[in-house]
């Protein structure tokens, strides 16, 4: 079992229920066990136009899956809430379900990125990390505490 990190998110609709019902619908899935879930936070929208505010959080999850075995069931399960990805938009979603830990694994990979790119820059990404994992490492940065210590 490999211990991941997924960070939440949501800023149309019932963002709540949409993050709750997407944590069970992971859970649900095979060869995925939710280990914990992060309390969920209001949000910012990060560097893009006039949006709604968005409900962060992360869940840590214990996977036989591979990494992007991983990444495929988010993108379903995202798929499954009414998401539609386009690449290069930023713009407001129902859910948003970010790979952002496979365990101390650094994957760079097209289409497959961990830790995630820009994990490492987000007060909404490491707070919840924080709270989940107290301690916790990312590769190739440091712990979670320090970085968030350097985020504005």
């Amino acid at each position: 079992m490999t211990r991941a990190y997924v960070g939440l998110g949501a800023n149309l609709g019932d963002r709540e229920s949409t993050l709750h019902a997407a944590v069970e619908a992971l859970g649900a899935e095979d060869g995925i066990e939710v280990a914990a879930v992060s309390t969920l936070r209001e949000t910012e929208p990060v560097g893009v136009g006039e949006q709604p505010l968005y409900l962060n959080g992360a869940v840590a999850l214990e996977t036989t899956l591979t990494a992007r075995e991983l990444l495929a069931q988010l993108l379903t399960v995202e798929q499954r809430f009414g998401r539609v990805r386009v690449p290069g938009e930023h713009g407001p979603r129902t859910l948003d379900l970010d790979l952002l830990l496979y365990g101390d694994e650094e994957i760079d990979e097209p289409g497959l990125s961990v830790p995630h790119p820009r994990l490492y820059q987000r007060r909404f990404v490491l707070e919840p990390l924080a709270e989940l994992a107290p301690g916790l490492v990312v590769p190739g940065r440091g712990s979670v505490e320090a970085l968030l210590s350097g985020v504005h």
